[in-house]
């Protein structure tokens, strides 16, 4: 039912993420900002994301997080799980019980896993297309790579929500994108993202420093 890729880029971490069932961005993406980044998927217990960062921010590497988090898990076999570490270092269980065809690819500062799959290239090229992509901002290469899991199969029944989320160098993430029911929610996210990417700085400037952020374009505004 879920497809996710989770990265690291110097010190940022990205995931993107879409599913068949419904707000999968609030339930399966766990970033943290110079911790790691985690996906708790298939049948999801969203703990589990928590458990992994926390075990990142003691120093864990992705191994020992994700021995972590399924060392509090009841049933382990039925969730699927990636882990990222600061250092690129990456880590994916997926249990017996997870739905259809399942499939993860790692690789240095990326891991990608999914379930109820077309077929099991789609995870293949949900890393080839985020790491070919030439885009200059890190949300546009994971969506990229979203684009081209998609274009060889996706999931094997139709996709409803979908999620993007990219941590900097401040505690709050960056970009923070959700379509949590739609009938076509990648190209929602897309549209999101083309709304948000000449505002990101601007947020993040109005967090920091309000007194040195531009206009807010709002009635009242001085």
């Amino acid at each position: 039912m879920t497809f996710s890729l989770v990265v690291r880029d110097g010190t940022t971490f990205g995931m993107v993420v879409c599913s068949s069932s419904p707000a999968v961005a609030s339930r399966c993406v766990h970033l943290r900002a110079g911790v790691g980044a985690v996906a708790s998927q298939n049948v999801t217990n969203p703990h589990l994301g928590f458990v992994a960062l926390e075990a990142l921010a003691g120093g864990a590497d992705a191994r020992r997080a994700l021995d972590a988090a399924l060392a509090a898990e009841q049933h382990p076999e039925y969730r699927q799980l990636i882990v990222v570490d600061r250092n690129g270092g990456a880590a994916i269980h997926t249990g017996a019980q997870a739905l259809g065809i399942r499939h993860e690819v790692r690789a240095e500062s990326v891991a990608a896993a999914g379930n109820m799959l077309r077929h099991e290239s789609v995870i293949q090229a949900l890393v080839d297309g985020y790491s070919t992509s030439t885009a200059s901002a890190l949300e546009q290469r994971l969506l990229d790579g979203l684009d081209a899991a998609l274009a060889a199969g996706g999931e094997a029944g139709p996709v409803h929500s979908a999620g993007l989320q990219v941590t900097e160098d401040v505690p709050w993430p960056v970009t923070d994108l959700r379509v949590d029911w739609h009938d076509d929610p990648i190209a929602e996210l897309h549209r999101l993202w083309a709304v948000w990417a000449p505002q990101k700085a601007d947020y993040r400037t109005r967090g920091l420093d309000p007194t040195a952020a531009p206009s807010y374009g709002v009635p009242g505004d001085l």
